[in-house]
């Protein structure tokens, strides 16, 4: 049985005096929750996309195994990994994405805690740096009404400290506004009842039509989410050469928020989509279509 780990338990990577070269033919496994068919068009769940940017950026040779939604914890317990985040009442959360790393034997179930063992096992790997220094000072002041917990650090290492805050505040911030993408979830069609009952669960209504969101509610809540993403990008206004947070090199937090924009690329409407990208000088718009480079569906 492969080792769990997590950011915490990493650090042996790299204390060896040789650092693990991946190799084709002991690619790593990547773990993601299978959507509607073309999966690979339609996958849009923001923490796997948040770990694909990075494993991309990277460079490491890997393999997505795609996992429908309600098989996610008997996954997770037959690796003996356990969950990273519970809900409110104490109960554990399972979700995805998962990898397992042959040449080091490990198993690591937490996008945050991805990048950062893949930082510490992989260090010069692809292009290099997931981590470089920069002040990641956004904090989004409000407390959304969460129906999933939001990832938390495990790693107190100060490298990671900056990165870990800015993914709690982004989470937030785009958590705040996601009734917006609600409708456009793109199920699979084999696991969709299912999947909609346990999301009705868990937010306690009554069915999946008490998601919708139209009429002057939608263009009230759109607004606040054209405000909150002005907030962020105040941060990426400081390099004006763009396209991200250190102008033409790209971060993990430039993947962090590249995770959400996933998600709102594909289950928003077109058009709302096409506002999205022209707020605020077209800056969102942009940092999507520079993260393209790393964004292949392996």
């Amino acid at each position: 049985m492969p080792t769990t780990t997590t950011t915490t338990t990493t650090t042996t990577s790299t204390t060896s005096t040789t650092t693990p070269t991946p190799h084709p033919s002991n690619s790593l496994t990547f773990y993601d929750i299978a959507l509607r068919p073309p999966v690979e068009k339609n996958c849009a769940s923001p923490n796997p996309w948040k770990a694909r940017l990075a494993l991309n950026f990277k460079n490491i040779p890997y393999k997505t195994t795609w996992v429908p939604q309600p098989d996610i914890p008997k996954l997770r317990r037959s690796l003996q990994v356990p969950a990273v985040r519970q809900f409110a009442d104490g109960s554990d959360f399972f979700t995805l994405p998962l990898l397992h790393d042959p040449s080091t034997d490990s198993l690591v179930g937490d996008s945050f805690d991805i990048a950062v063992y893949l930082q510490k096992t992989y260090p010069d790997a692809g292009a290099g740096d997931l981590f470089p220094t920069q002040t990641l000072d956004y904090t989004f002041a409000q407390d959304p009404t969460l129906v999933v917990p939001l990832t938390q650090s495990r790693d107190s290492s100060p490298q990671f400290a900056e990165y870990a805050r800015f993914n709690v505040n982004v989470d937030a911030a785009f958590t705040a506004h996601v009734q917006l993408t609600v409708q456009g979830f793109p199920f699979d069609p084999e696991t969709e009842e299912a999947v909609k009952a346990e999301f009705v669960r868990r937010a306690g209504v009554s069915g999946w039509e008490d998601f919708a969101l139209e009429g002057e509610a939608r263009v009230k809540m759109l607004e606040a989410f054209r405000e909150t993403l002005g907030g962020l990008g105040k941060l990426f206004a400081r390099d004006p050469s763009g396209p991200f947070l250190l102008g033409a090199r790209a971060s993990h937090a430039d993947f962090i928020v590249g995770g959400w924009l996933r998600m709102f690329r594909v289950m928003l409407p077109e058009s709302e989509w096409v506002q999205v990208a022209g707020w605020h000088g077209g800056l969102f718009g942009r940092l999507y279509d520079a993260l393209q480079v790393y964004a292949e569906v392996k």
